[in-house]
């Protein structure tokens, strides 16, 4: 387990002695792959609704069940499997948790009946309540001291894969039927292969460190409460943060075809430029957290976009497009920033934390676009637009957090 140490202060007998850049990448490179392949399966469960719907003739309380049921096994489950792993290190559970998400897309394909789909969707999000919490931890012990650049590599490949699996999805499922996720099966075969390298290879990092790095575990010397109280300030800011997200992940295409009346497929489009620039927000945010410190990075990203959100409801469709650029520049670069910060308030409690802060962002995403998609029933998308473009307002609350480091002027 990484933990927090003065610069003086060895973290572990791995990071007094790094691995050469090139092995550490490898690793980063791997858990990122990895995270495409596991977040790209996930996404095609909602992304096959109008399958499953067509083939079972289920209802909108059925599949908001489905739904409920992936993300109470993906949320609640991540910080339980962190905690534990945090005790216990599981070097290979890894490769277990893909294993969950194989067996799940197996059951998919040639389920029966609506309690098999709920099984399967419970499966896959056990795939990734084991795969987050431990995936990160390896992020964080391959980064070499760049906590926020290894972050912000590992978690692009989600982003990735999220953009993916529907797109497949379309192109796949959608034509040949649900029989089809079968084919999918090959990538989670191959996520296991790549995981079991990298257990390999994070085996042997528990192995050299030994006892060293419980021996050379510093806090911040912060009492309990203000450590608590930081971090439900760092979860108020993933609400904000996802609850925003959801209104343009779930309903950006409705509000461009309710209000500029372009067609779905340029609505579609312009939905994934807005995807594209989230990407590119997620990987920045790390490497600039760790050159100029994670609080600088926090309050731009979620304060700093205040402006652009305010505007949003009242551009053209032109501006409305370019303003969802600088929305998913700006605010995707918060979370590997706020994850870092949580590792270092509490260290040697990496899965816990990391476990907490996933769990919690699904949750959050989920609740929102659910929430807000009752909203936009009652009060029209446009009126929804009008309201979320005031929650990056709850940036404000980053005033209230601890400064753990000191801005730093060189990677």
């Amino acid at each position: 387990m990484s933990v927090l140490t003065s610069p003086a202060a060895p973290i572990s007998v791995a990071e007094t002695h790094p691995a050469p850049e090139r092995t550490l990448m490898t690793v980063l490179l791997a858990i990122s792959f990895a995270h495409l392949l596991n977040d790209m399966m996930q996404s095609l469960l909602p992304a096959i609704y109008p399958v499953l719907k067509q083939n079972y003739g289920l209802d909108f309380t059925q599949i908001g069940l489905l739904t409920f049921t992936f993300q109470i096994a993906a949320s609640l489950l991540q910080p339980v499997v962190g905690a534990y792993t945090d005790r216990r290190p599981m070097p290979y559970s890894l490769t277990l948790g893909m294993g969950f998400t194989f067996c799940g897309l197996v059951l998919l394909s040639w389920a029966h009946s609506f309690p098999e789909l709920l099984l399967a969707a419970a499966m896959i999000g056990m795939g990734s309540s084991v795969f987050h919490p431990e995936s990160s931890r390896v992020a964080r012990m391959a980064s070499g001291g760049r906590y926020g650049l290894a972050q912000s590599v590992f978690q692009v490949g989600g982003n990735a894969g999220q953009s993916i699996g529907p797109l497949l999805a379309a192109f796949i499922v959608v034509p040949h039927g649900q029989a089809s996720v079968l084919w999918f099966t090959l990538a989670a075969l191959l996520g296991m292969a790549v995981l079991a390298r990298v257990g390999r290879w994070y085996a042997g990092r528990v192995r050299s460190r030994g006892r060293a790095s419980r021996r050379a575990m510093v806090d911040q010397g912060l009492p309990r409460r203000k450590v608590a109280f930081a971090v439900a300030i760092l979860l108020v800011l993933i609400f904000s943060k996802y609850f925003y997200l959801a209104s343009l992940n779930t309903y950006y295409t409705f509000y461009l075809i309710e209000r500029f009346h372009v067609p779905v497929q340029t609505a579609q489009i312009d939905l994934f430029i807005f995807l594209a620039a989230a990407a590119v927000g997620t990987f920045i945010g790390g490497p600039i957290g760790d050159r100029i410190g994670r609080k600088y990075v926090i309050w731009g990203s979620i304060l700093g976009v205040l402006p652009f959100t305010l505007a949003l409801p009242f551009a053209s469709l032109f501006w409305t497009v370019a303003l969802t650029i600088v929305i998913g520049l700006v605010l995707a670069s918060a979370f590997s920033a706020i994850l870092v910060y949580a590792q270092e308030l509490l260290p040697g409690r990496i899965g816990t934390v990391s476990g907490l802060f996933f769990g919690f962002a699904f949750g959050m995403g989920g609740l929102g676009a659910a929430l807000l998609g009752q909203l936009a029933d009652h009060v029209g998308i446009s009126t929804v637009y009008h309201l979320c473009a005031f929650l990056p307002a709850i940036g404000l609350l980053t005033a209230f957090l601890p400064n753990l480091e000191r801005p730093r002027h060189a990677v």
